[in-house]
């Protein structure tokens, strides 16, 4: 999320100041960048292995398991097994809200405002920040994905895939792998647009598919098959002459294919204009589900309609998961608590069906 409520409205001055700024606006919340640069509370690893004990390692498309043979010689807890969250029987409710996942107190408030337990919590994480065990930690605990999005700021896409980050990523796989719970990830989200370093304007797709994949490897290498791959995107009404297809790592590289878009007074206000276009546009060169990964209504006269037409996409459309919800007040006010109808609505759409996927098992 940039800021401002229309992207296709960015200044070529804005995109300036964000390449300027970025390491101190990392992500949409600034209140998590800011938590998150360089701050010591993250180890590179920590907590006990848990996850689903026995059961056979995932080695599902992307998800093969490079050190499989040895952990099951060494007595190591396999990797947990994501494959039951990849194709759930219902639908994902997920939030992105200042302060959690390190602290569950916001996606609680979350909950009681809805009338539902969010499963996904989004926290956005700046590159050379080590994996926030305590957020993933807090976050399973409470039945929810550590939906973690990963931004290369003061780096290039060109020297991750040479491998000038190997270290720093290898730590991160293994505190990933060491702690072995199921997380959600994606990196260098709305590569397709110019707001981003990582975008349009700084990288070629090469690059961009070099960088993934070598980090996808990375991790395959330290066993963290425990990641749910998030490949994000920007709807491309805001963008409609990049081509997506040419900055797709491959199915061996991503589980999920999220689609970041809002649902603002003067864009885009039906699911046919705002998210098919994007959809079908990426139907031609995968079938893996979709997940709307970063979305809300902007206030206004149109807000009803736009959450009724955002939860009749996720109900009626079998291959897209759920939805994560962007609740800040950041480039316009885009929260759920202080729009009494709106939040009526928006709980009477969770209740009528679809939602309230567990996902942590009970035993």
């Amino acid at each position: 999320m940039r800021n401002g409520t229309v992207r296709r409205r960015r200044t070529s001055a804005l995109v300036v100041a964000i390449l300027l700024l970025g390491p101190l606006l990392t992500g949409c919340s600034t209140v998590q960048s800011a938590a998150a640069w360089n701050d010591p509370r993250h180890p590179v690893a920590g907590g006990d292995a848990t996850g689903s004990g026995p059961a056979p390692l995932w080695t599902g498309p992307g998800q093969v398991q490079a050190k499989g043979s040895a952990e099951s010689t060494t007595g190591r807890t396999p990797a947990y097994d994501i494959s039951s969250l990849l194709q759930p029987s219902k639908k994902y409710l997920g939030v992105e809200i200042n302060g959690a996942p390190d602290s569950m107190a916001p996606a609680e408030q979350f909950a009681s405002w809805v009338g539902a337990k969010p499963n996904i919590i989004g926290q956005y994480l700046a590159w050379g920040t080590s994996f926030d065990t305590t957020a993933a930690s807090n976050a399973w605990s409470y039945g929810a994905l550590d939906f973690v999005v990963w931004e290369p700021w003061n780096t290039t896409l060109a020297k991750i895939a040479s491998g000038a980050s190997d270290s720093y990523i290898e730590s991160f796989a293994t505190a990933v792998r060491a702690l072995n719970v199921p997380i959600a990830m994606s990196f260098g989200h709305e590569f397709n647009g110019n707001w981003y370093p990582w975008g349009t304007t700084g990288t070629t797709p090469a690059q961009f598919v070099a960088a993934w994949q070598h980090i996808h490897k990375l991790f395959a290498a330290e066993g963290a098959t425990n990641v749910i791959w998030i490949w994000d995107p920007n709807d491309i009404d805001a963008v409609p002459d990049v081509q997506l297809k040419q900055y797709y790592p491959g199915d061996a590289y991503v589980d999920w294919v999220g689609v970041t878009g809002y649902w603002t007074q003067d864009g885009p206000s039906t699911y046919g204009s705002l998210y098919l276009p994007t959809l079908e546009e990426i139907r031609e060169f995968t079938e893996k589900p979709f997940i709307i990964a970063e979305t809300s209504v902007e206030a206004g006269s149109d807000e009803s309609a736009s959450l009724t037409e955002l939860f009749d996409a996720v109900k009626q459309h079998s291959d897209i998961l759920g939805f994560v919800w962007y609740d800040f007040d950041k480039g316009g006010d885009w929260r759920i608590e202080n729009r009494p109808s709106l939040l009526s609505q928006f709980q009477s759409d969770v209740a009528s069906g679809g939602f309230g996927l567990v996902v942590k098992p009970t035993s």
